[in-house]
């Protein structure tokens, strides 16, 4: 098990990410926009000067690196190399190393992330047959991901790109992924996104949580933001009032949300506490694909009264989410589950490295990193209105909000 990854490295030079702008590559990949900028680099828009195709091209900026932060990059392209065969994956072009900075050259999605597409367009809310088709591309690329031993710790919205006119989706990010079945690596991921198992604290000796069940939760919040336009609740936790009104009344998330019955069934199912009983990846796939219905027509706006929630009942919840049962003791080797042996021979990252010339640019600094705010709406007791969700105040509202940010501190982006 590859231990929990080393913080973001330290800030060395002065190279601006515009600096490298024009820069060529390998001879024809041309670095023309900046799309993103993170800790450990930024990812540009370029293309080939022979063929005119446009990729993304992620810098991953290498001066300074600790060994161990250098063996995170690679397990990135290595786990995105295995999985980019997936034709809901964006695929891994190539690889193309310097002395100071990686590149890596991906499939380019210009229509942006999904994250994008829900809270400036509105688009999927309310349309039951484009959210269907939607979730279902992304539940096959986590599935093939699982099915060769990869998990992927940082499912949300802006980690899915989106193309044909947002009808096609690819997973992209696999910077917080892991090939560990159980992992230890609590508070990985962005908050709005984490089951309750991972926000444990690491307190017992050996403690951890299934990886799987994990994304699973993850896979819940985004079905809710395709349907609804909504975050559920900021954080599953006790300290959060709305996810307290949830353990109070499995039925609080249709008393506030548009949802169909068939759909609320499905998430009580993949919302249970116990990671052993949540609903597992392909029987949520199995639902949705029977699912006749998702979301419901939004009632008149009216006061949305609050589920009593007392002391006895709070000391209930939080004594059962602070005593361990979510948390499972790391199994013995024999007991993991054997990897698809169809796809376990994935051929390897590094015969697609080309080496490349230093580059004449500085050391790139490490910007500071992104607040965690919530970009989506998300309902408090008494303050919700079932039908806000399609108001036309709300995409130009939610559009000058912050992208949830990965509080993992070692995203490789």
């Amino acid at each position: 098990m590859i231990p929990t990854p080393p913080p973001s490295p330290r800030s060395c030079g002065a190279c601006a990410p515009e600096d490298r702008l024009g820069q060529v590559l390998a001879g024809c990949i041309q670095l023309t926009e900046v799309l993103g900028v993170g800790a450990y680099g930024v990812v540009y828009r370029a293309f080939d000067m022979r063929t005119g195709v446009q990729y993304a091209v992620k810098a991953l900026n290498k001066v300074g690196l600790e060994p161990r932060q250098r063996t995170f990059q690679e397990r990135e392209i290595q786990l995105h190399h295995q999985v980019s065969q997936h034709p809901n994956v964006v695929s891994l072009v190539k690889v193309l190393d310097s002395t100071d900075c990686t590149f890596v050259v991906m499939e380019f999605c210009p229509e942006g992330d999904l994250f994008s597409r829900i809270t400036e367009q509105g688009f999927y809310i309310g349309q039951d047959a484009l959210a269907k088709n939607a979730f279902l591309q992304i539940l096959e690329a986590v599935e093939f991901c699982h099915s060769v031993g990869i998990y992927h710790r940082d499912l949300k919205p802006e980690n899915i790109l989106v193309s044909s006119d947002g009808i096609t989706l690819k997973l992209a990010d696999f910077g917080l992924a892991t090939q560990d079945y159980y992992t230890s690596d609590f508070g990985c991921g962005s908050t709005f996104y984490m089951s309750p198992e991972c926000q444990q604290s690491n307190s017992r000796p050996n403690a951890c949580y299934a990886s799987a069940a994990n994304d699973v939760w993850s896979l819940g919040v985004i079905l809710v933001n395709l349907t609804c336009g909504r975050n559920p609740w900021k954080r599953a936790s006790m300290d959060d009032s709305t996810f307290r009104a949830y353990m109070k009344d499995r039925s609080f998330l249709k008393s506030i949300l548009p949802l169909s019955d068939d759909l609320d069934h499905i998430l009580r199912r993949v919302f249970d506490l116990n990671p052993a009983q949540r609903m597992t990846l392909l029987e949520l796939k199995q639902a949705i694909l029977h699912c006749p219905k998702l979301t419901s027509e939004p009632a008149a706006p009216m006061p949305i009264p609050s589920p009593t929630y007392n002391a006895v009942d709070a000391a209930r919840d939080v004594a059962y989410l602070a005593s361990g049962q979510l948390l499972e003791p790391i199994p013995h080797m024999s007991q993991l589950p054997a990897p698809n042996v169809q796809y376990s021979q994935a051929p390897s990252a590094i015969s697609h490295f080309e080496h490349l010339p230093a580059s004449r640019s500085p050391p790139m600094p490490s910007p500071e990193p992104q607040k965690a705010n919530g970009p989506f709406a998300f309902f408090t007791n008494g303050q919700c209105t079932p039908h806000a969700y399609i108001a036309p105040w709300y995409s130009q509202f939610m559009a000058t909000l912050p992208k949830h940010a990965s509080i993992f501190p070692t995203r490789v982006f």
